[in-house]
Parts: structure tokens; sequence; C-alpha cells
């Protein structure tokens, strides 16, 4: 029988959500500040692509096993999911009072990949928790609070990085730079540190996991009394029986994942490079402007995160999404014809629209496809679906770049947006899912009891 779960208040959704500052700050330094950082150590343009294989391998591996695992567990005193992402918090949080000390590239490269783990283990069973806590009339304002704090968290991490640099950097910085990392950017690191596990405390200890119903409870007993081989293997069964068994819209899905994920890994790599570029500043500038840059589309996407609410509870959440991908398209195609440092912050409305979109629409979606008991290892296969493009980004792009697009970094945005363009065409496949599993309208949650 399945659990009827209560609707929750808007302060308990903004509770349960509050770790998500955490962990994409992490992830909005890993946008901004990692690739300037291999370039400060010595990498060039079209190695960054391969020095950033960390983000989809461990992806692919950590996500859906960790997914598949946390299904199976429970604890009457720790939960179901919590364990997992409070884990991830603690790696992440270690590894990026770190990274701002690496040494060598090398060193900085492992560091990602740890850093990647622990945020990998900590996203997949939060989306999980969400799905596990929220009635499906209230997924769509829950995977959109959500959205809100992805994009809090990466306004903070840019915005540390280039007030850092006004306020302890200077003219003498900009000389330095080429020599190593620069002593400004460490303090954005060490509040990454902090906030990844603050956050994730929050909203642990403010929001209680819904227990197994007795039916699930049996399935996990059953799967603890089995021998620890069996245990290691079951996740891996897990996944290859819910990819044959997965929803028509998720296989749709993931052909507009391909090349929208593909776009962002791009514009990531080469947004700070293309400002030497194309307005020819140094490391220093360019990691600055582009910090800019990145702050004003998640703070456009703070603002418009609960907006697109109502919007897709009236329109549908594919044609939202779908005009979200093509403002972001539209967007990095006019980046590289604007050269002014403040004028090109402008189109980045536009792209924090679609990062909105993006970041909460396909989760809800997925949401109401998926059984509840599988929820966690879908999650993780949806997060497959984003880091295998990845993967084939950091193994194709770099020669593209070079050797194709005459190893311009003002090409690379362009090629980001073209892909956008044909991610918005895929995505009108998509099928609006129904949003009346509960047998009710889906309702915006109002105030209360925190």
């Amino acid at each position: 029988m399945t659990l009827k779960k209560p609707a929750l208040t808007f302060w308990q959704i903004f509770n349960m959500n509050v770790g998500f500052l955490g962990i994409q700050f992490s992830f909005g330094l890993q946008q901004t500040a990692v690739n300037p950082i291999f370039s400060f150590l010595g990498a060039h343009h079209d190695e960054l692509p391969l020095l950033n294989l960390a983000g989809p391998i461990t992806g692919l591996i950590i996500q859906p096993i960790v997914g598949a695992i946390s299904d199976k567990t429970w604890s009457p005193r720790w939960g179901r999911r919590k364990p997992f992402f409070l884990i991830g918090a603690l790696i992440g949080s270690l590894c990026l009072f770190a990274f701002p000390y690496s040494p060598s590239l090398w060193f900085a490269v492992g560091l990602l990949w740890i850093l990647d783990v622990g945020n990998n283990m900590a996203m997949e069973p939060y989306r999980a928790f969400v799905g596990d806590k929220l009635p499906n009339k209230q997924l769509s304002f829950g995977y959109q609070m959500q959205s809100l704090f992805v994009g809090a968290g990466i306004v903070l991490a840019n915005v540390s990085i280039f007030l850092y640099q006004d306020w302890f950097g200077g003219a003498e910085v900009a000389a330095k730079a080429a020599i190593g990392i620069p002593k400004w950017l460490y303090y954005s690191f060490f509040i990454g540190a902090s906030l990844s596990v603050i956050t994730i405390l929050w909203s642990v200890l403010k929001t209680p996991e819904i227990p197994p119903s007795d039916e699930e409870y049996e399935v996990i007993k059953k799967h603890n009394a089995m021998p620890f081989i069996d245990r290691v293997k079951t996740p891996f069964f897990e996944i290859i029986e819910a990819i044959k068994d997965m929803p028509k819209l998720m296989w749709k899905l993931s052909a507009v994942y391909l090349f929208q994920w593909y776009a962002l890994f791009v514009y990531w790599q080469f947004i700070s490079p293309m400002f030497e570029e194309s307005m020819l500043f140094n490391k220093s500038q360019a990691l600055s402007q582009a910090a800019k840059m990145n702050t004003t589309y998640n703070i456009s996407t703070v603002v418009f995160a609960m907006i697109l609410v109502p919007l897709a509870l009236k329109y549908g959440g594919k044609k939202v999404y779908v005009l979200s991908l093509f403002l972001t398209g539209m967007a990095l195609l006019s980046i590289p014809y604007i050269h002014d440092p403040f004028y090109v912050i402008l189109p980045m409305i536009l792209f924090g629209i679609g990062w909105a979109a993006m970041m909460g629409i396909p989760y809800s979606m997925v949401s109401k496809v998926v059984p509840q008991d599988r929820r966690g290892v879908y999650m993780g296969i949806l997060n497959m679906m984003i880091v295998i493009p990845m993967f084939i980004q950091t193994l194709t792009f770099g020669p593209i770049e070079k050797y194709l697009l005459n190893n311009s970094a003002v090409n690379a945005i362009i090629f980001a947006g073209v892909f956008f363009i044909i991610s918005a065409f895929l995505a009108i496949r998509i099928k609006d899912p129904s949003s009346d599993l509960d047998d009710d309208e889906p309702i915006l949650p109002v105030g209360g009891g925190h």
C-alpha cells in the first residue's frame, strides 16, 4: 500500500532544502574557480576538458550506486538518505579546505576527484530525500525551491570570488597570478568548506525522514540478511533492472540532456578563457568577470525559481522547460559579440531562467513517473544522463576546440549555444506527466510550523 504523505508548509520545504546551499556553493567554486586554478598551475585551454574527467566519472559511478544502496537502507536513528549526504558533505568540506594549497596541477586534479566523490555522494540521496518527503502535488514547488538554493549557493560562491579579489587582491595579484594560485582565492574555498557541513546539518536536524512502510521494511530486512558479497552486487543489479524498466519520459529526457549538459560543461570550462580572447583580459581579470557572469545568472535563478512554479502548473512543465532551454541558447550565442564588461552580463538573466528550469522541472517530472521504492536508483540514473554527456565532452571537446574551432574559446561558447538550441527542439518530444497521482490538484504551500 502506498503511504499517503501529508502536505508540508513553506518553512518545512525551505528547511528541507537548505543543505543544497552548501552543496551548490562547492559546485559554484567548481564552475568558476577550478579551471582557472588549473590554468594558474600551468594547464592549457585544450587540456581543460580532460582535466575535468573527475565530474562525469564519479557521477556515473557514485550516484546510481549510492541511490540504489540508500533505497535499501533504514536506521531508526539516522534515517535512509541522511547518512549518505552527511558523509558526502564531510568529504567535500575537507577537499575544499585543501584545494587552494595545491602545489601542482596533478595534486589539484586529484583533489577534484575526491571532491566530486563527496559532492556526488551528497547530491543523489538529497534529490531522493526531497521526493521521499513530498506528496505528488507539491513536487513542483519542492524541486523549484531546490533550484532556488542551487542558485543561491552558486551566487554566494561567485560573489565571494570577485569581492575577495577586490578586497584582498589588487594590481599586484594580477601580476602574480601567472606563477601560482592567488591568495585572495583561498577565502572562498574556506567558506565553502564550512557551509558544506553547516547547511547539511541544518536540513538533517530540521527534517525527519518518513519511515518505510511495512512492505518496504520487510524488503530492507531481507536485503540486510543477505551475505555481504550479495549485498555488494545488489545495487548493480538494481541499476540494470531499473534501466530496463525506465519510463519513456526518461528515455526522451536523455536525448535532451545529451546536448544540454555537453553545452553546460563547455560553458563552465571556456567562459573565463573566452574573456581573455574577446576582451584581452589577463587570467585574474577573466576569472573575476566569469564570476560576475555566473553570479548574475544564479541571481536570476533565485528570482525566477519560484516564479516558474505557477507557470509550470498553468502551462505545463514541458513548455516552460523548452522555452527556458531556447533562451539559454540565445544567451550563449550573444555573449561573444558583446565587448562591454557590463553589458555582457545581461544575457545571463536569460541563462538564469534556463538554469532554474533545468534544476527543477526535470526532477519534478521524473519523480511523478517512478515508483517510490526505487526513487533513489532512478535519481541516480537521471544523474547518469547528466554525467555521460559530460564524460563525452571531456574526451571529445579538447580536439574539437583545438582543430575544428581554431583553438578559440569564443567559438567554444558559440558551439555551446547551438547545442542548447538543439536541446530545446528535442525537449518538444517530451510528454508532461500526470500531476494528480494523489487525487488532488497541485497546491502551493502556505506558512506554518518549522
